[in-house]
């Protein structure tokens, strides 16, 4: 395949994948930003207990300009779901946890995510999953991004249990 039809290819999948993830409304209780700060946080959560996750920690996983966080942050206190905090160490550190009482409303919401991503391994297999996985870490490590400016035009993402 030609370099430039190559191009336009992974172009188009890149597009089409990510209409897929926002035009299926996996998140239709809550708007797509904020199922991802929320899940950064569930993450944590899941994993100690606690669910604390600095607001900068969030801003270089997602790749998110920090006052989109910070907006998306707001909607979330305001709905429930996360407590802001100052860090322990360092005062300036803002930090939000997850709201445990929230578990169960945030898991019905993650539900549908989850369900997407099986339907796609039992499409596409689980070899080609982790393949896929695989990828997306080599680009992610790259810490490809296209800027305009100041203006980040193709952010990051979200990382997969690195």
């Amino acid at each position: 395949m030609m370099r430039e039809q190559l191009t336009e290819d992974l172009l188009s999948a890149w597009i089409g994948l990510t209409g897929i993830l926002k035009n299926n409304r996996i998140t239709k209780a809550i708007s797509y930003n904020e199922a991802i700060v929320l899940w950064l946080a569930y993450r944590a959560y899941r994993a100690d207990g606690v669910g604390k996750v600095a607001i900068g920690a969030i801003v270089k996983e997602t790749g998110m300009l920090k006052s989109i966080v910070n907006r998306t942050v707001e909607v979330l206190l305001q709905k429930g779901y996360l407590i802001r905090e100052r860090g322990e160490d360092d005062r300036r550190t803002v930090t939000v946890r997850f709201v445990g009482e929230k578990v169960e409303e945030f898991l019905s919401v993650h539900r549908d995510s989850v369900s997407l991503a099986e339907r796609i391994i039992e499409v596409i297999g689980e070899e080609d999953a982790e393949a896929f996985i695989g990828i997306y870490r080599k680009i992610r490590a790259a810490g490809i991004t296209l800027r305009d400016g100041n203006r980040q035009i193709i952010c990051k993402g979200v990382s997969i249990n690195e």
